[in-house]
């Protein structure tokens, strides 16, 4: 299982120097890819291309990109454009995007939203590919063609936690990326699901990680910053399917032999990719990350 960790403002609000900072620990420490999370703070693209200039050596991973507010041609653009200033080394990450923030932020319809994917993607890969489109479909139209000279098409996951979406995965895609899912569901669900279709899908797994001696303090503090999050219907089915009550019953959390024990499980569960996201005070952060460069 690949060891990735998380930059950029999901760990919370951080200016540009924090950002290098950030990868510049992940790079030390021997990590090898990091992780860049689209939220309402900084574009997960252009996080990811400062750091891979600054940082030759890692493996860059975009989890997740929201596509409702970007027209494939754009995205297409976009993720060539990393790929050619990086040397290659985008995963790109896709997603449907939060059914309540795509409506009330962006003013976009979300029904339907496998079939809304499966669309956006039959035009985004060939775009990846340097190809031309011409598309008037049900819920795309695109027509054009974008070339980047010297990038290649990036590896695209694409975010999935129902069955449906998890089939488009598999089909279209080379995997899916996971947050705030637990060990059981990643065992029962996620995994069995997508590769049943894929046999080889990448798993990438988010989770928050925190190495400490306060195990309870610490669930208790993800459970009320997260609270929110728990209620959003697509990771509350989520949570409802590991037993979980809230989101600090999913973090992996404790001393280090006991988030030992929990990447282990996560492992043993088929994730192929481990992306975690550092949380604490800044010292639990470092034994964090410490443990997972171990």
């Amino acid at each position: 299982m690949e060891i990735g960790i998380a930059v950029g403002d999901v760990r919370g609000a951080v200016d540009a120097q924090g950002l290098l900072d950030q990868a510049k620990q992940a790079d030390a420490a021997g990590i090898g890819t990091v992780w860049a999370a689209q939220g309402v703070g900084w574009d997960s693209l252009v996080a990811l291309a400062a750091v891979g200039l600054h940082f030759p050596g890692l493996r860059l991973g975009a989890g997740v990109v929201p596509v409702p507010q970007r027209h494939p041609l754009v995205l297409a653009g976009q993720a060539l454009s990393v790929q050619a200033v990086t040397g290659n080394r985008l995963t790109l990450g896709v997603g449907a995007g939060i059914s309540a923030l795509t409506k009330r932020m962006f003013g976009h319809t979300h029904d339907r939203p496998a079939r809304r994917m499966r669309e956006y993607l039959e035009v985004l890969l060939p775009l990846l590919r340097g190809e031309s489109v011409d598309h008037r479909g049900e819920t795309v139209t695109a027509s054009g063609r974008v070339g980047v000279p010297g990038a290649e098409p990036p590896d695209v996951l694409l975010a999935a936690l129902g069955p449906v979406m998890l089939r488009v995965a598999g089909e279209l895609t080379s995997g899916t990326v996971t947050w705030m899912t637990g060990v059981r569901t990643l065992t029962e669900h996620i995994v069995p699901t997508i590769t049943t279709v894929n046999p080889r899908a990448r798993v990438v797994a988010g989770l928050l990680t925190c190495v400490t001696d306060d195990e309870t303090g610490v669930r208790a503090r993800v459970a009320e910053q997260f609270a929110l999050a728990g209620q959003v219907p697509e990771y509350r089915a989520m949570l409802d399917r590991e037993g979980a009550a809230h989101p600090g019953d999913v973090v992996v959390v404790g001393d280090e032999s006991t988030v030992v024990r929990h990447l282990d499980r996560i492992r043993d569960a088929g994730v192929t990719d481990f992306f975690a996201v550092p949380y604490g005070s800044a010292g639990e952060q470092l034994r964090t990350l410490a443990l997972l460069a171990g």
